[in-house]
């Protein structure tokens, strides 16, 4: 995307990157899983008045307030570690070559389509960040003395969240998959090389 910023990197790997493997999809998974299970967890203290008795009829030893724990730590997790998640995306996506003449599926060219995955990735952050600052609210002063440490309100905000999530991810996946940003093989098809030989 930016030629100077790609000279400045001496050697780029097949993948249009410096280092083999592209970082920022593997810290995407990290912080999907973060958030899901945060939010998950916190669905499960919520019910757990009627999940309860099979809990205990199957022996197992929980406690509402464990569900809290696991959806508070799980958050926070997910708000610094999507700091690391979008840098990385926006060191990547700076490097990134792509044809101007492809369509993803959705009708945006590449460069829409990387503007808006941005975007979007900013927006996430700065949604994940106000619900780990939320929950922090309620498990420290609002909520503290209660038994249901979380307000349903948050859970259905972690819901839409979740909507917003799999847009954005698709955007993502039509940046790999349709453009082939810093996908070995797409590269070096481009490149004219044959991918079995080289790899």
């Amino acid at each position: 995307m930016n030629s100077e910023l790609v000279e400045q990197i001496s050697s780029l790997g097949s993948n249009g990157l410096p280092y083999i493997v592209p970082i920022h999809p593997n810290l995407v998974h990290l912080t999907l899983g973060l958030f899901i299970v945060a939010i998950a967890f916190d669905i499960v203290g919520l019910l757990y008045p009627f999940e309860q008795p099979v809990f205990k009829y199957l022996s197992i030893p929980a406690t509402r307030s464990n569900f809290y724990d696991v959806g508070w730590y799980n958050m926070v997790a997910a708000a610094v570690i999507t700091f690391f998640t979008v840098a990385a995306g926006f060191y990547e996506i700076m490097l990134a070559q792509v044809d101007p003449e492809v369509t993803s599926a959705w009708g945006l060219k590449a460069m829409e389509t990387m503007l808006w995955h941005g975007v979007g990735g900013v927006l996430l952050l700065l949604l994940i960040v106000g619900m780990a600052i939320w929950r922090g609210f309620q498990r420290f002063s609002w909520r503290k003395d209660m038994g249901r440490q979380v307000q349903w309100s948050y859970v259905f905000v972690g819901l839409l969240i979740f909507g917003l999530m799999f847009a954005h991810g698709t955007l993502g996946a039509h940046l790999g998959g349709e453009f082939g940003v810093h996908v070995t093989a797409d590269q070096l098809l481009r490149a004219g090389e044959d991918p079995n030989a080289a790899l």
